[in-house]
């Protein structure tokens, strides 16, 4: 087997059979050299003649004499050291374009970096179009047009800027979180879309603010964790993620055309511009009516990455396989596993400063309110997001003594727009931090409503220093 020059390169013979590590090469030589110069022949005079001198290792290797390649699983079609011929010359071709090509049309390509290795990051570009050479052309071609605008604005490394609200306000109507690594090295990522609340998601974020955030996660976030592990582990290629979509608590009336559309934007974006970063994904606690919508969301992606995943009802059973692909240190406690909880590391996102977090969708028809309780030396700040166009009047008293205001009336109303990319009105409630310890009432009241009439919508969002 020829060994590379360049440890980021491979050989037609090593995409095919694997890469052969240099100094393994070079002790099986020596085996060689070793176990032939140590036998004698009878060179036909009495006297034995050692074969050292005939350089057996030039005639025969014991690497390829030895190795018989075991039947390829499924998982390893289209990886480096498991192409066919064909599939080489394909590899080969395609390389030579993206060099050719350059600018942004390389980048793409190179999304997450050099650092992948170029058999490794290629690979995933022509299995993702079973290695036909001109659709995978017309992909990254799609692709690089894809990613321009965020490409213009590298790929929104701010992501309060890209939301239009604190990442930590987000994740409390919509959970989603990285929790360690599988066995084969890659990101685990947990999603919940069981309790998915896109009322609340639309009273912070549009659906602009929603992508901007899926780039700046992808490309600021994930890129950011494959590059440290593969630093700290300079053999790891591998740079895709294990997911996990949690449905428990879902029902067919969270199963929206907005919710399936939020699922549909962020799919189009991952098969278009980060083909075959799903190593693999679970779907755990799934109810019995979710057959039917994963009919649906089975065509927004190609068959190969649907059979990438698995449904799982029984908690038993998630939590089995689950094991069987991340040890227990990497999993959440509630998961199964030995790590912290996903609700603690969920409230490591809170801003630097902030000990805890209170977030709540309130429905105002006439008038609502949120309880928080703040701890003895505890700070709290109040900021409500909303999109609806009614009046209220909002301020802060004691839970029990509604007499004591801890925070004047404000006057709220969206005044913006009502298209789904115009941007959610915010105020801050709290001129000065309410200092604990108290149980603080948020109220919210209509100014001109009546009993048929509803006011809207409201996250409060509260912040504990």
């Amino acid at each position: 087997m020829s060994i590379s020059t360049s440890p980021g390169k491979w050989t037609a013979d090593e995409l095919m059979h694997g890469k052969e590590d240099a100094d393994d090469h070079h002790h099986a030589d020596e085996v060689v050299a070793a176990a032939v110069g140590s036998m004698t022949i009878n060179n036909g005079g009495g006297s034995p003649t050692s074969t050292k001198s005939k350089s057996p290792t030039k005639r025969f290797s014991m690497t390829k004499m030895g190795k018989k390649k075991p039947p390829a699983h499924p998982m390893d079609w289209g990886m480096p050291g498991h192409l066919t011929e064909e599939e080489v010359a394909i590899f080969m071709k395609f390389r030579d374009e993206v060099e050719k090509r350059g600018g942004e049309f390389r980048s793409t390509v190179y999304s997450f970096g050099e650092v992948e290795g170029e058999a490794f990051c290629l690979t995933r570009w022509l299995r993702a179009r079973k290695f036909k050479y001109d659709d995978v052309i017309a992909m990254v071609e799609e692709a690089t047009k894809v990613r321009a605008e965020a490409r213009d604005h590298d790929f929104y490394p701010d992501p309060v800027e890209a939301l239009g609200c604190e990442p930590s306000v987000f994740i409390s109507q919509y959970p989603q979180l990285y929790h360690g690594r599988a066995m084969n090295g890659c990101p685990v990522f947990i999603s919940k879309p069981g309790v998915l609340n896109v009322e609340g998601i639309e009273c912070i974020t549009t659906l602009d603010g929603f992508v901007k955030y899926h780039w700046h996660v992808m490309m600021h976030d994930y890129k950011k964790r494959l590059l440290k592990h593969k630093e700290a582990h300079p053999e790891f290629n591998n740079f895709q993620c294990v997911c996990v979509l949690d449905l428990e608590h879902l029902s067919t009336a969270q199963i929206s055309q907005r919710a399936l559309g939020i699922i549909k934007l962020q799919t189009a974006i991952d098969s278009v511009c980060f083909p075959e970063t799903m190593n693999r994904m679970l779907l755990i606690n799934v109810p019995r009516f979710f057959s039917l919508t994963w009919g649906i969301i089975k065509g927004w992606i190609d068959p190969r990455t649907a059979g990438k995943v698995e449904l799982i009802s029984s908690r038993k059973s998630w939590e089995a396989r689950l094991r069987e692909l991340v040890d227990a240190d990497q999993l959440p406690s509630d998961y199964g596993g030995t790590g912290i909880s996903t609700l603690e590391t969920l409230a490591k996102e809170a801003p630097e400063g902030v000990l805890k977090q209170h977030h709540e969708l309130v429905h105002v028809r006439l008038a609502g309110h949120s309880t928080v309780d703040v701890p003895s030396g505890g700070e709290m700040e109040v900021r409500v997001f909303t999109r609806s166009t009614t009046e209220v009047i909002i301020s802060v008293v004691d839970e029990h003594h509604k007499s004591t205001v801890y925070a004047p009336e404000v006057s709220v109303k969206h005044t913006g727009g009502t298209g789904e990319n115009d941007q959610p009105t915010s105020v801050v409630i709290t001129k000065a931090r309410i200092k604990g310890p108290v149980t603080a009432r948020i109220r919210i009241d209509c100014k001109h409503g009546s009993r048929f009439h509803t006011a809207g919508n409201y996250i409060v969002a509260c912040n504990i220093y």
